[in-house]
């Protein structure tokens, strides 16, 4: 059984900044994708990032580009979300997932969510004053 953990989440104040970690495993395919996600009351879960594990392709939602940034550690199989200039409308419960369908690959687009196959529980990021 494959089971993500987050960590990382919090307070924070505006324009401040924010690394989400992801520990991952129990994987049993080599290639598989991995997606983070955030959710507010009321909204569709929407992915902010996602990576490949096969060649490090990574792609990211409008908003958070240029300000966000995912990365995978291969050592121990953690997948980082760094945020920065973190505003108000970032604030969220941020979730990690992962694709492990055959012919998985990373894309961020509505409705997204549909095809991961595991999640963490999710961690609170607050972003104020």
């Amino acid at each position: 059984q494959v089971q993500l953990v987050e960590s990382g989440g919090g307070l924070v104040q505006p324009g401040g900044s924010m690394r989400l970690s992801c520990a991952a495993s129990g994987f049993t395919r080599e290639y598989y994708i991995i997606g983070w996600f955030r959710q507010v009351p009321g909204k569709e879960r929407e992915e902010v990032a996602c990576i490949s594990s096969s060649d490090g392709g990574q792609a990211y939602l409008d908003s958070v580009k240029g300000r966000f940034t995912i990365s995978r550690d291969n050592t121990d199989n953690t997948v980082h979300l760094q945020m920065n200039s973190l505003e108000p409308e970032d604030t969220a419960v941020y979730y990690c997932a992962t694709d492990v369908n055959p012919g998985a690959y990373c894309d961020v687009r509505s409705g997204s969510y549909s095809w991961y196959d595991y999640w963490g529980q999710g961690t609170q990021v607050t972003v104020s004053s």
